[in-house]
């Protein structure tokens, strides 16, 4: 594994729709959840929202989130959890990775 990319056993994995610019995604799903692996540039951001609970942590990278109305910076290492219907938002402030794991199954579809 590099710096910048996961292992290639993961970024051989189906890559996840995901409708936003420069981002790759690589999803793990089962029948209780899905586990993705985001690839994602510096300066993308994700507009408020809500879904099913969701855990995460930094691999790699610095990103800004704000998690029921509370703002925190994240880097490497630090993990994260947001409850089952928490808007939250993000911003990239560096070239990242990080990991989430959804406990909704459906919450992603494989790119055709």
């Amino acid at each position: 594994m590099t710096p910048t990319d996961f292992a290639s056993f993961i970024t051989s994995l189906p890559q996840a729709d995901i409708p936003m610019a420069g981002v790759t995604a690589y999803l793990l799903a089962a029948p209780q959840g899905q586990a993705v692996f985001f690839k994602l540039p510096a300066g993308a951001s994700v507009p408020p929202h809500s879904h099913g609970a969701q855990w995460g942590i930094v691999v790699q990278g610095e990103i800004l989130l704000t998690i029921g109305g509370v703002e925190r910076v994240y880097r490497k290492g630090d993990d994260y959890y947001i409850g089952e219907g928490v808007v939250h938002s993000g911003v990239i402030k560096t070239d990242s990775l990080v990991i989430d794991v959804f406990a909704d199954p459906g919450r992603y579809r494989a790119k055709a």
